[in-house]
């Protein structure tokens, strides 16, 4: 069997893409949480290591990779060790179904001129105009934390960087026109940005998130402590719980679509609604009639997934320490607080895709080349970051609830109207409505 060295280059480099997508997300998440935090209790946040605190996140890695690694003497040695893989490992793979861009055509071959020049003359304007601006606050810094030795350094190191990329992307330019076209492997050839697109992607994704539960509970019964045997329990039970009202709310989706794909799902929102057959608005799943109910209980049923508060009782410090990870420490903590953040990312694009359209842009309708699938990347990526700083203005905003209470939602509330809401989209899709 021949292998396509072209068809393994852009798999390799979708995946490449995604990964260090989302080993980014954790650093940046981190900060962000701490400045949204202080923004919200007016206070100042991380603002000592690095320009307004932007290397605290960094300081925390090195910080966890340094630290000793203790192994409680009455712990299940192994299972205590590869517990916090199992929660990593669902966080990275459920991201490989989920389409980040519209598909386009390779060009056949890249030369001076068109919109790719306009492009890279104006990134490299942007780099390089970055650059100057804070080599420009390292020369005349601001009193106190911005006369730090540490932050000077780092301004300087950035600027010098940022100078250098934007004279390496104008030397690219330079290039094209000097020495003319040049050929592109596979030129052609359909690319579609999404790592595998599968016909049961949706099922794939809930399979793959099911698993994220035998990390914790292996974590808390493993580590022979009552509290975070009693934070596994809590997870096991929160997870089991609002898995069902997540998946029966995103069977509306699916029934709409007509499909498992999450491509055709994306397809099925690229249209237009019309109000009063005046009033245009994008044909996304959150403003469908039948749907808005399904979005709301896919969306709080994601906080609950992720054990994010108000639904983060299996690591409740009042109640249990910090539950199922109080026993851990080093890169062990770390993997498990990696994995919430990879988790929110990935559950953040399921949201997107099932209900904002994926990557649709809004009143533009793509030619489907590869500037507009540039583009689509960017308005996915929006949507995310908007859905991540949604987790965190909640988590500062609202208070826990008991669990009692959550254990109601769940099974008294959102079940039932997951279970109505398909009726009604199944009304709808059988008039055509949708």
């Amino acid at each position: 069997m021949a292998f396509d060295a072209t068809d393994i280059a852009l798999s390799l480099l979708k995946i490449v893409v995604v990964l260090a997508a989302l080993l980014n997300v954790t650093p940046i998440m981190v900060w962000v949480e701490r400045r949204g935090s202080a923004l919200i209790q007016d206070r100042p946040g991380p603002n000592r290591v690095g320009p307004f605190g932007l290397i605290q996140s960094f300081a925390d890695a090195l910080k966890f990779i340094l630290k000793e690694d203790l192994i409680p003497e009455q712990s299940h040695k192994w299972l205590y060790t590869i517990a916090p893989m199992f929660g990593l490992l669902p966080a990275l793979t459920t991201i490989s179904v989920i389409p980040w861009g519209e598909p386009f055509k390779l060009p056949h071959d890249i030369a001076y001129g068109g919109k790719l020049s306009l492009v890279l003359m104006i990134t490299a304007g942007v780099i390089l105009m970055s650059g100057l601006l804070i080599a420009g606050f390292a020369i005349h810094p601001k009193e106190g934390v911005g006369r730090m030795p540490l932050n000077l350094t780092i301004r300087w190191m950035v600027a010098i960087g940022l100078i250098l990329g934007g004279f390496a992307v104008g030397g690219l330019v330079i290039a094209l026109r000097q020495f003319g076209p040049f050929n592109l492997p596979g030129a052609g050839r359909a690319f579609a940005p999404i790592v595998a697109d599968l016909n049961i992607g949706i099922l794939l994704i809930f399979a793959l998130a099911s698993l994220g539960v035998y990390g914790i509970v292996t974590a808390g019964w493993a580590s022979s402590n009552k509290y975070s045997f009693f934070g596994a329990i809590r997870a096991s039970a929160q997870m089991i719980s609002y898995e069902l009202a997540l998946t029966l709310a995103a069977v509306s989706a699916l029934l709409a679509a007509g499909s498992l794909r999450l491509t055709d799902v994306v397809a099925q929102q690229t249209g237009y609604l019309y109000i009063f057959n005046t009033i245009k608005i994008p044909a996304w799943n959150v403003f469908s009639p039948a749907m808005w109910l399904s979005f709301i209980i896919f969306t709080v049923s994601a906080f609950a997934e992720t054990n994010r508060l108000p639904f983060d009782f299996a690591e409740a410090e009042a109640e249990l320490v910090a539950g199922y990870h109080t026993e851990y420490s080093s890169m062990k903590f770390a993997l498990f607080f990696m994995a919430e953040y990879m988790s929110m990312a990935a559950i953040s694009a399921l949201i997107a895709t099932l209900y904002l359209g994926g990557w649709d842009i809004p009143y533009f309708n793509e030619p489907g080349t590869w500037w507009s699938s540039v583009l689509s990347m960017g308005c996915f990526v929006t949507k995310v970051v908007a859905l991540l700083l949604v987790f965190v203005w909640v988590r500062w905003t609202i208070p826990r609830l008991k669990y009692d209470i959550l254990m109601r939602l769940g099974w008294k509330v959102f079940l039932p109207l997951a279970l109505v809401n398909i009726v009604l989209v199944a009304f709808f899709v059988a008039k055509h409505w949708i």
